[in-house]
């Protein structure tokens, strides 16, 4: 079957920008009694792409341009550590409590020098790395985390002076990432988390770590960062406490990717990346993967309807969709979100539920080193733990190209 129809503009191809949902024409989409099926729209997409994945081995093998050094906190599956060596900043320590997290990390040749531990951050202390640093003698040093902070989303936690003073609090790593950094005494340190921690409900929260910043004598800039503006392929959104013992020279990172709009005031910038560039390249049998298939699934039919780049609500009558099977705004963004191959992917999830995207163009769920392609984590890297594990793995990461633009902007300053 084939419809003569172009999908190439923004009207018409992008039906979610950010949640909010734009009108489909599909008038005159009926063919022999068939609506528009997925298939019609492929058929119509360029599908060449260049290649744009990576190897740390590769990136590395001249190995490490500067002598500042790293030690890494709650470092997870190792995106903020992969992005500080891609920046030059070795990592000579990274934690975490979770298991599998350590076995990926430990089964990383990129880590091999570092002290890798199996840790709660409450339980070690500054002095637990004098005798690490007497041996490597960092020039400069600098942490790197992304502490998990439970009472940030309940704003009386906060209030009471006891719970401002105490940042020992078990459910507080926040505090515990800064105590850690009072005790090192680092020249500089990122604190990473999610972009709702500056909900106005979070406020006491964020007066909380900019108090603390302060009272340890660091100067800090606040960063918004949206992963699509470093060169990642993926729209995550993401908040850095950058701080350092000097004053900033510059207040934020410099953007490397942008919009149409924004290339025309900076022509310096990069368009943002197609998610086919770094993924295409394992859509073949060979990176078949079982978990991958919906055949079977209560929504399989309607997975395979939704056109690229759209969700459920391709499907209802608030989209002129000829024979609804949804009700708009019934069911959470997510629900059969569908990649296009020639725009950034919407931001992975770490748990997603079985019909949550997003989903590949082809319909079907993402492979594991798509995923890991969609967080721009190198080639080589592996990973370590059950399908359902690696997934969290890697949906809980910072991106390796975000971290490395974070980590270059905190050493520019320090």
């Amino acid at each position: 079957m084939a419809i003569k129809k172009n999908y190439s503009t923004e009207e018409e191809i992008s039906v979610l920008e950010d949640g909010k949902q734009l009108q489909i024409d599909y008038s005159d989409l009926k063919v022999e009694g068939r609506t528009l099926e997925t298939t019609a729209i492929l058929e119509e997409l360029d599908f060449t792409f260049k290649h744009k994945g990576y190897t740390i081995v590769d990136k590395l093998k001249d190995g490490f341009k500067t002598d500042i050094k790293a030690i890494s906190f709650f470092s997870g599956a190792g995106g903020l550590d992969i992005g500080s060596c891609l920046a030059g900043v070795e990592v000579i320590s990274s934690m975490d409590f979770d298991a599998d997290c350590v076995k990926t990390l430990s089964a990383n040749p990129l880590f091999e020098n570092a002290h890798i531990s199996h840790s709660d951050i409450s339980n070690i202390k500054g002095n637990d790395y004098k005798n690490l640093l007497k041996k490597v003698k960092p020039k400069k040093l600098i942490l790197i985390g992304g502490p998990p902070c439970q009472p940030f989303s309940k704003a009386g936690y906060w209030v009471g002076n006891n719970s401002r003073l105490g940042i020992n609090d078990p459910r507080n790593m926040i505090g515990e990432y800064l105590r850690i950094v009072e005790e090192l005494q680092p020249d500089g340190f990122l604190l990473e988390n999610v972009e709702s921690l500056l909900h106005p409900t979070n406020r006491v929260a964020v007066d909380f770590i900019i108090e603390r910043i302060n009272q340890l004598g660091y100067h800090y800039t606040l960063v918004r960062a949206n992963a699509i503006d470093y060169g990642v392929p993926q729209k995550r959104k993401r908040v850095f406490f950058v701080a350092s013992k000097k004053a900033f020279r510059t207040t934020e990172p410099v953007k490397t990717h942008g919009s149409d709009e924004e290339r025309l005031l900076n022509p310096n910038l990069l368009p943002y990346e197609r998610v086919v560039d770094w993924i295409g390249k394992f859509d073949t049998p060979d990176f078949f993967e079982r978990q991958e298939t919906t055949d079977n699934g209560t929504y399989h039919e309607e997975l395979g309807q939704v056109p690229p780049g759209k969700n459920y609500i391709a499907l209802t009558a608030a989209a002129g969709y000829p024979d609804p099977k949804f009700i708009a705004q019934k069911r959470f963004w997510s629900f059969l979100l569908k990649l296009h191959p020639e725009r950034p992917s919407w931001t992975v999830a770490a748990q997603p539920g079985p019909w949550v995207g997003p989903f590949h163009w082809k319909s079907r769920r993402l492979r594991v080193p798509e995923v890991a392609a969609i967080q721009t984590f190198p080639e080589d890297y592996v990973f370590v733990g059950s399908r359902r594990s690696i997934q969290k793995q890697i949906g809980n990461a910072v991106p390796p190209l975000l971290g490395k633009a974070m980590v270059e902007f905190l050493i520019s300053n320090i």
